[in-house]
């Protein structure tokens, strides 16, 4: 049995349709524990909200949207995607949603099963309001699709229409980003959000930073407890969700819990011992807590790379340094002389695919990703890495020579001595950049390692006009409705260079007009072999002018489970198609409805 002791204990519960809140006493609370599904690697620091219009609600459970599948336990999103295939499957919304000819409206319904937990209607007024309370006080559903989306209105209680924002043109700005939409965005209710905003005056900060201690929800979990150790939802028994419209029945586990870990390390000991079910965090060689230590450990496959890599940590030039800018020869010979293999097999500790397997352009290497391009048409510019000779060639070649014998090379007369940096115990990332600077090392350019902690390298990369980092390590995103073309924006886009506080794309600040023209293109492109075709001059723009060069391969999310208690978790070929995604993001909380206790 899990214990946990506070002074008091809010339980939201769900009566006969009616919301009411009964306190009581918690100084010797137990958790069940088959009934608890605990996880790992998520929840860092003691949760501040659970207000899913909010901002700063350092609620990982509970209020967390992404592109890879938004966590729905307790807020629902219309669509849930699923990264194995590229999916939408509704969950709040009827049905598949339905756009006009021309790409400017879309039409979704919502199902007549789902419910507020306050027993009321979840109609195409919440899903309105959402939207519009986003664009009012600019939080992220605001910034994130306030520019894609021009407006959205209801048809009848059940249906709406999204408009997308058009050009002086009448053309869509980017219909990929509505669809982002459908499966990123937490929908909350119409009338709460008018009573937080009446409450807060219609002041924006007060309204994100709203406690939300009276929230409605709809999903399968709501609040019940949560302090400075512990985050503990409880399943809300009256889910509408049981409705055969839906799942047809509850999620197996009672309750989700997350105990709040001060590091990777008490992570990792915990979920070896069996106090974590699901964790959410990279394992060095995990292969070895079942080969030689014999844990009922598993991952969703069998073999390397044990998970489904999504995203690629990426080494990104940074353009405001004149030498790299003004060097396509360096940035290209620094690149292909990297020892990728040995950052896999010791960085990953090959829980990525190598770029010899699955060569590298701007794709995932998901086979929907992989055929989305030629691969014949680039195979000339891919590399595989740890080629010495070959970079050494190309600086010759480019006059990037060492006159004064002292080992390096120089530019304009000056030695050209560079800095490779990512945050401070980052430790998989800081190896990669170790074997960077070893690559410099063998073609005489100078890379000194730089591991400043997060909250400074934070500031700095997203700075458009920095000048401290040379070559500096960031994730482009993994897998959502709108990719790869939100990667590609994110590697080539021209218009996002100069950006202030830019979390969004091309922190090396590299402008090529014909890459941005491309990325401009592909979204309102249809046709299969137009589209290919766009996406493979892009790749081949990128391979030539490496403004950054990927490092790895990478799971966006990492999925391992301890059986001792649970089992039945997603594992590969099991016909289910339910995601690697910790049973709680996307189409990954189908695996709730699937669990079974051991024994």
């Amino acid at each position: 049995m899990k214990k946990f002791t506070a002074l008091l204990l809010t339980a939201a519960i769900t009566l006969t349709g009616m919301m009411s809140t009964v306190s009581v006493l918690a100084e010797d609370v137990q958790l069940p524990r088959e009934e608890t599904l605990y996880f790992g690697g998520q929840q860092w620091g003691t949760v501040n909200s659970y207000n899913p219009i909010g901002t700063n609600q350092n609620n990982a459970m509970a209020t967390t949207p992404q592109l890879i599948g938004s966590r729905t336990l307790m807020f629902e999103t219309l669509y849930m995607y699923n990264f194995l295939d590229g999916s939408l499957t509704p969950l709040l919304a009827d049905g598949d949603f339905a756009w006009n000819d021309d790409l400017t409206e879309m039409t979704v319904k919502i199902k007549d099963a789902a419910k507020w937990s306050d027993g009321s209607d979840v109609t195409s007024a919440d899903v309105i309001r959402t939207f519009d309370i986003g664009v009012e006080i600019a939080n992220g559903v605001g910034t994130g699709y306030g520019p894609y989306i021009d407006s959205i209105e209801a048809v009848d209680d059940k249906t709406f229409v999204i408009k997308a924002a058009v050009t002086e043109d009448g053309v869509p700005v980017n219909p990929l980003k509505v669809n982002d939409f459908l499966s990123a965005v937490l929908i909350a209710q119409a009338g709460w959000i008018d009573a937080v905003c009446e409450r807060n005056n219609n002041d924006p900060t007060a309204i994100m930073n709203d406690a939300a201690e009276d929230v409605v929800w709809s999903g399968p979990y709501t609040k019940y407890f949560d302090d400075d150790q512990k985050v503990v939802l409880i399943r809300d028994d009256n889910y509408w969700g049981q409705d055969a419209s839906m799942w047809g029945k509850l999620p197996v586990p009672k309750y989700i819990a997350h105990t709040i870990y001060a590091d990777n390390a008490a992570t990792e000991v915990a979920f070896k011992a069996g106090e974590i079910d699901v964790d959410q965090q990279f394992l060095p060689n995990i292969q070895n807590t079942w080969l030689e230590e014999d844990l009922p450990i598993s991952t969703y496959m069998e073999e390397a790379p044990y998970g489904v890599c999504l995203t690629m940590p990426t080494a990104w030039y940074n353009m405001n340094n004149p030498v790299l800018a003004e060097n396509t020869a360096l940035r290209k010979a620094i690149a292909i002389a990297v020892d990728y293999d040995t950052i896999i097999a010791n960085a990953m500790t090959n829980q990525s695919p190598s770029f010899a397997d699955v060569p590298r352009s701007l794709m995932n290497p998901t086979e929907g990703e992989q055929a989305l391009y030629d691969h014949e048409a680039v195979a000339d510019l891919q590399w595989a890495g740890n080629d010495i000779d070959g970079a050494n060639a190309l600086l010759d070649e480019a006059g990037l020579t060492d006159t004064d014998g002292d080992g390096w090379r120089e530019y304009n007369g000056e030695k050209i001595s560079l800095n490779a940096v990512c945050p401070n115990g980052w430790t998989d990332w800081m190896a990669a950049m170790e074997v960077v600077a070893a690559a410099g090392k063998n073609i005489g350019v100078e890379i000194t390692t730089l591991f400043p902690e997060w909250d400074t390298v934070q500031t700095v990369f997203t700075n458009p006009n920095q000048t401290e980092y040379d070559i500096f390590m960031w994730s482009p995103d993994g897998a959502g409705p709108s990719m790869p073309w939100g990667r590609v924006r994110q590697f080539l886009d021209g218009d996002l260079a100069g950006i202030e506080n830019n979390w969004t794309g091309n922190w090396g600040q590299y402008k090529n007009d014909r890459a941005t023209e491309i990325v401009k293109q592909i979204p309102l492109t249809s046709d299969p072999e137009e589209l290919k075709a766009l996406y493979t001059e892009a790749i081949q723009i990128y391979l030539t002018e490496v403004p950054s060069f990927s490092l790895m391969y990478r799971p966006a999310v990492f999925h391992a489970v301890n059986e001792s208690v649970w089992t039945n978790y997603p594992e590969e070929g099991d016909g289910r198609n339910i995601p690697p995604a910790d049973c709680t993001d996307g189409y990954g909380i189908a695996a709730l409805y699937d669990l079974e206790l051991v024994g």
